[in-house]
């Protein structure tokens, strides 16, 4: 056995839903994210690289066609390197990590780039075949943005409920006020904004292809607490959750550089030193990253003591409040301290690579320290990766 380790990690900006990036094709995203990872390292042979390794959740439009290798293909890469798309809903490019580790570490592989990509603005309406020859009647396009769709009639209707609905039972479950939610995600802004400001992303930040968006898009520097108050509920009309309080739609994509020990003529950022994965109950998806995290750290032979900071997907406020409700040694201070994904957006298959990409900079840094990566998961599931320097 070999060690995993992160040398190098980007993402574009995130844009809005319908703005900046709406125009990019998925395929050309991930391909330029790619293109811009491997300049960083002009003396790095592209052909070295044993896989690319991409998580997106949609994969029913531009993306179908495995788009880790038409990444490959249209970043001009060798015909000879490969490409694999997985799908974990939110955690796929957590997920797409976990793989390329796994494979590093059993010595299948020295190089591989994860990552990955969404457009949320292009994901397609699909209509369904229908179960009869020639209809007569209307037929339905349904969405693919986000959330369940084509949904299987067995399935028990408390597992179906919308991902705000789902956020309203934990809100309620774990007794985390309207207020609580706006001022977390207020915080987010906040920090999201300030590290922007003095310059904390510079380095994990390439550009996306025919687009000028130099910074995250959502990123309300100037919201309040009585902005986010006069917000009505999304989901339910006595409920708690906002718009406000709830991560975005974006598009956006990000990138992995993982090695064995010695794998690039560089000082690695990062050491993966432990991985996992959990699963409850679907419609209380979001406290699922509690026990991920708390198994990979234990795999990593570490405690909550020893963590310095952790980067936690925020997919709303009253998810992430539950899990640090869950976490009770955790000093909620070393929670996403430079903001998180209610101000800077959550691109589904990209956000992992970017939660990735943070913790590992972040690292760096500080010259040393311990970091928790984890991501709450549609149909309830959890992935957690524990970063070391």
């Amino acid at each position: 056995m070999t060690a995993a380790f992160v040398y190098d990690a980007v993402r574009t900006p995130f844009g809005r839903y319908g703005k900046a990036l709406a125009g990019i094709r998925p395929d050309d995203l991930a391909a330029s994210t790619l293109k811009a990872l491997l300049e960083r390292h002009p003396d790095f042979d592209p052909a070295r690289i044993d896989d690319v390794i991409l998580g997106d959740a949609n994969q029913a439009g531009e993306d179908n066609r495995d788009v880790a290798r038409m990444a490959v293909l249209l970043a001009g890469l060798p015909v000879t390197v490969p490409g694999s798309t997985t799908n974990r809903l939110c955690g796929s490019g957590v997920d797409a990590a976990i793989q390329a580790s796994r494979a590093i570490e059993v010595g299948d592989a020295a190089v591989v780039i994860a990552g990955g990509v969404e457009s949320m603005s292009r994901a397609p309406y699909v209509l369904q075949k229908p179960e009869k020859p020639y209809p007569a009647g209307n037929e339905t396009l349904v969405s693919t943005t986000l959330g369940w769709r084509l949904v299987n009639p067995k399935m028990p209707s408390e597992w179906t409920i919308s991902l705000g609905g789902s956020a309203e039972l934990l809100a309620e479950k774990y007794g985390i006020s309207r207020e609580e939610q706006d001022a977390f995600a207020l915080r987010s802004h906040q920090r999201a904004a300030a590290a922007w400001d003095s310059g904390v992303f510079a380095n994990e930040i390439v550009a996306a292809p025919g687009s000028d968006l130099a910074r995250d898009e959502a990123i309300r520097a100037d919201t309040t607490l009585d902005a986010l108050a006069g917000l009505k509920p999304a989901f339910s009309e006595t409920g708690s959750v906002t718009a406000g309080n709830s991560s975005p739609l974006n598009d956006g994509s990000s990138m992995v550089l993982l090695g064995a020990e010695g794998a690039l003529d560089t000082e690695p950022l990062a050491r993966i030193t432990g991985r996992g994965v959990a699963a409850n109950e679907p419609q209380y998806f979001g406290v699922a990253p509690v026990e991920a995290a708390n198994r990979a750290l234990a795999r990593a032979g570490k405690t909550w003591a020893d963590v310095d900071f952790v980067e936690l997907n925020e997919a709303f406020a009253s998810q992430t409040l539950a899990c640090l409700k869950l976490w009770p040694e955790l000093d909620p201070e070393k929670l996403n301290v430079t903001g998180g994904a209610i101000a800077i957006g959550h691109p589904l298959g990209a956000s992992g690579g970017r939660l990735i990409a943070r913790a590992a900079h972040e690292l760096k840094h500080r010259g040393s320290g311990v970091a928790v990566v984890t991501i709450c998961i549609g149909v309830g599931q959890g992935l957690a990766i524990v970063l070391e320097r």
